[in-house]
Parts: C-alpha cells; sequence; structure tokens
C-alpha cells in the first residue's frame, strides 16, 4: 500500500516536480478510499478533485439516450483520469460514469490547486497534457476499432485478452456488449457462432476457449 507522505512518488511525471509543488500537492491533496461497485462520478456532476489513482481500478464508460452503454477507457493504479482532467480545464460537467472495478483508494488534489499548478508549473503542465495525449490516443484507436474493425475479429480478441490461464472467462454477455460498444443480442449471436465452430463453450457467467489457435488466428486482424 502507498502511503500517503509518498503518493506522489508513483506518479513519474510528478515525482521530478520541484520540491515546493511537491509539498503543496502532498499537503493539500487527500487519500480516499472507495469500496468496489461504487459510481465515483457520473453526467451532470463537476469535477471537485483531480484524482490520482494509487489502489485498484476505475472503468469509464458512457451510455447513450437509449441505454446503449460502451467502455471508453480504464484508470489503473499510477495513473490519472483524463476525463476529470479536462472537465477541470474546460469547467464542464462529466459526461461519463466513473465506476469503481476494485476497491480503489486515491489522492484528491482540489480544483483551486490543480488550477494554480497549471497556471504556475510548467512540469506540472507537462504531466498533465502527456497523460492527457496518451488518453486521447487511446480513444482514437477504440473509435477506430468501434467503427471500422469486425465485431467477431474484436471479440475473438477481448476473450484472449479476458481469460485466465486455464482458458476461462468469467464474464457475460451483457459485459461484453458494453466492453465492445455493441448490442448484447449481437454478441450472443457471435458467441453461438464461436461456438457452433467448437472454439468455445459457453455456461452461465463464463465462456470457456477450446480452440486459442483459431481464435487467435482471427483476432490477427484486428492488429
Amino acid at each position: 500500500m502507498t502511503s500517503e507522505y509518498e503518493w506522489v512518488e508513483r506518479f513519474p511525471g510528478l515525482s521530478r516536480l520541484e520540491p515546493k509543488i511537491k509539498e503543496l500537492l502532498l499537503s493539500r491533496s487527500n487519500i480516499i478510499e472507495v469500496p468496489k461497485g461504487v459510481t465515483i462520478f457520473g453526467p451532470e456532476n463537476s469535477p471537485e478533485n483531480m484524482l490520482f489513482l494509487l489502489d485498484g481500478t476505475v472503468r469509464v464508460q458512457q451510455v447513450s439516450d437509449t441505454g446503449h452503454e460502451i467502455v471508453l477507457y480504464r484508470i489503473n493504479a499510477g495513473e490519472s483520469c483524463v476525463l476529470t482532467t479536462a472537465c477541470l480545464l474546460a469547467f464542464e460537467d462529466y459526461a461519463a460514469d466513473g465506476i469503481s472495478e476494485t476497491p480503489v483508494r486515491a489522492a484528491a488534489v482540489p480544483r483551486d490547486v490543480f488550477d494554480e499548478l497549471v497556471a504556475q508549473s510548467k512540469s506540472f503542465r507537462d504531466f498533465v497534457f502527456a497523460a492527457f495525449s496518451k488518453r486521447i490516443t487511446g480513444l482514437f484507436q477504440m473509435i477506430d476499432e468501434v467503427a471500422f474493425q469486425r465485431l467477431d475479429v474484436r471479440l475473438a480478441d477481448k476473450l484472449l485478452s479476458l481469460a485466465n490461464t486455464d482458458g476461462t472467462v468469467m464474464t457475460t454477455h451483457q459485459k461484453l456488449s458494453v466492453e465492445l460498444g455493441s448490442a448484447r443480442e449481437v454478441i450472443s449471436r457471435q458467441l453461438q457462432e464461436f461456438q457452433r465452430r467448437g472454439w468455445i463453450e459457453q455456461a452461465r457467467g463464463r465462456v470457456n476457449l477450446l480452440d486459442k489457435i483459431n481464435l487467435k488466428q482471427l483476432a490477427k486482424h484486428n492488429t
């Protein structure tokens, strides 16, 4: 576990800050803890803090007016939330939900401290915009996959990435549809096709991968 007195060192960009800037971050931040399954932020709420994740994983997802969901990205330990950064910079409300997938610990830096550091510290600005640029690149890649890549290819790739060492994926059709930005019915039909080919076997709440070779061969089309 990371001590609240050393959390800045978990972030390479912050660990290189001037001592007085580090001290400001440490003295003005609070360590928060959130249990699994909690919505940390959501639409129509404006951020009051910049969040730096110390432990756990947060899933950021968007829901359309029709109830269609898609996972935009995940925040892992040692990362900051780019959506929070964007909202703080633009003085906008959140446009997506941030949900804790595991118990979470994070350093919360108040908005006024964030604004002060962005205005006065070049090294802090460099950290903020480097993280922002990296995430934006990832979002463009996700948009490209959703818009232009075949669903069967993306589904094969997702199953392989989620499988444990035994070749088992603990998930549901609904969760896979959210991960891939597709309708649950479409995911179900594609899984049935994989099962017909003998590549997978489905059970309640899990998918067993029976033929990783063919799944990998199909997933190569996504690279």
